[in-house]
């Protein structure tokens, strides 16, 4: 790649081989065969008990919304955040609640969760709205099951919580699965899963949910560049993906692991570049992209936070940076979503003569490493650099935007820097 080359894929995608795997012939000693014959017998109990679970307790869960006004808690802006320490000590406080109140009911087994998917205000108070999920089983009345929970919540609520109430304003009603789902999910910059490589050039393959507001910019079902998933509309994304081609009809956004094997898809309705973005030049190298109909969020499709633009991120804190791009500098790009950890470079030592020479602007970033080893590369432009904080929360830092290369020494990888574009994202998406 060439001195600045965008780090976009101009390629079509090439699946890796499949690997085969030798037939090894296994000759049964008496041993082994009582062995398999124990085996057998355990996995025909496992089966018969599944079987009889599903049997009993198949049907879809059921989700509840319950919203209540709490009169001894006065309304904070900060509670609209919701990786705020405000926000995350009340949802702990009323999740606790929750589990407390049915744990100790007789539906203790069929509980599943709760969460607070939103805090609003009345009267300079807080109301608060709760997803609850319960387990379903063929033997439950669909009226008498919603009776019990709202019964049992109420009768909780009336007693002594540290809360107090204003039941006037009490309501309870069921909600749509996918609806629930996506509001059990709504918090931004979770994942499911917590395990962590160390490559993007190179090859470390990601798992099913640990990135999930990762998604891919397509056309003609060929992947182009990454993006991030910011809401259930919006992805932020670098400009110059779009210096071809930046007609919303051309593109499709799929969400998952595999490329081959999407976990959800959708067409793209508009497509906002930077009005100060002008290829050949990296300067506001970011655009927006907003999808024709909402994606759910779910366990592996989720959105990443976006910082203030107050929020520092310190030179040499560690971040990480995923996406499908090229496994070296024009080398072979992967099925499976890659991953890398790396850390941030003050812009003074990056804008240094052995490395970028002063090109870098306030409005990007550098990440990597100066002894190489670990960076983004083609395929991976427009893809998210996040940061996790002290409360598990990740963060979208920066946008693969352009680099030397990949993976050289003193050429690390430059993103548009996200807090510098805070106020730009917020006036044209609303987030």
């Amino acid at each position: 790649m060439a001195r600045g080359q965008p780090r976009w894929s101009e390629e079509p995608w090439t699946s890796l081989q499949n690997r085969t795997q030798s037939k090894t012939k296994i000759k049964l000693t008496r041993c082994g065969k009582i062995t398999l014959i124990i085996l057998m017998t355990v996995v025909a109990a496992v089966v018969i008990g599944l079987i009889a679970y599903f049997a009993a307790c198949g049907k879809a869960p059921f989700y509840y919304h319950a919203s209540f006004k709490v009169n001894n808690i006065d309304y904070d802006s900060k509670f609209a955040k919701p990786y705020s320490q405000e926000y995350m000590d009340l949802n702990k406080k009323i999740v606790s609640l929750m589990n407390e109140t049915f744990h100790e009911s007789n539906l203790r087994k069929q509980y599943v969760k709760s969460h607070t998917v939103q805090v609003s205000k009345a009267n300079g108070k807080v109301v608060l709205h709760v997803v609850l999920k319960f387990k379903a089983c063929y033997s439950n009345n669909v009226e008498k099951f919603w009776d019990s929970v709202e019964t049992i919540l109420y009768q909780k609520l009336k007693g002594q919580t540290g809360l107090l109430i204003d039941f006037s304003s009490f309501k309870f009603s069921d909600i749509a699965m996918p609806i629930a789902e996506d509001l059990l999910n709504t918090c931004c910059g979770r994942r499911t899963i917590t395990p962590l490589g160390h490559k993007v050039a190179g090859g470390q393959d990601a798992e099913e949910g640990e990135w999930p507001w990762q998604a891919s910019l397509q056309q003609n079902s060929v992947h182009r560049c990454g993006a991030t998933l910011i809401s259930n509309n919006w992805l932020i994304t670098a400009a110059h993906c779009f210096i071809r081609d930046a007609n919303p009809k051309d593109w499709k956004v799929s969400f998952g692991l595999l490329l081959n094997k999407p976990q959800a898809q959708r067409t793209v309705k508009n497509i906002i570049i930077h009005e100060n973005y002008s290829y050949p030049a990296h300067d506001n190298d970011i655009a927006l992209v907003r999808l024709s109909s909402p994606v759910l969020f779910a366990s592996n499709i989720r959105r990443a936070c976006l910082p203030e633009g107050t929020h520092k991120f310190p030179p040499n804190s560690d971040v990480v940076v995923t996406g499908w791009g090229t496994l070296k500098s024009d080398g072979e790009s992967p099925n499976i979503l890659q991953k890398g950890r790396v850390k941030i470079i003050d812009n003074k030592t990056c804008n240094s003569g052995k490395a970028y020479g002063g090109v870098i602007k306030p409005g990007m970033l550098c990440a990597g490493f100066l002894e190489g080893r670990v960076d983004a590369c083609q395929g991976d432009s427009g893809g998210p650099l996040v940061s996790e904080d002290s409360n598990g929360i990740w963060f979208l830092v920066g946008i693969v935007s352009w680099g030397d290369e990949c993976a050289l020494p003193n050429k690390p990888g430059v993103y548009t820097r996200v807090t510098y574009y805070r106020d730009w994202i917020a006036s044209k998406t609303g987030v």
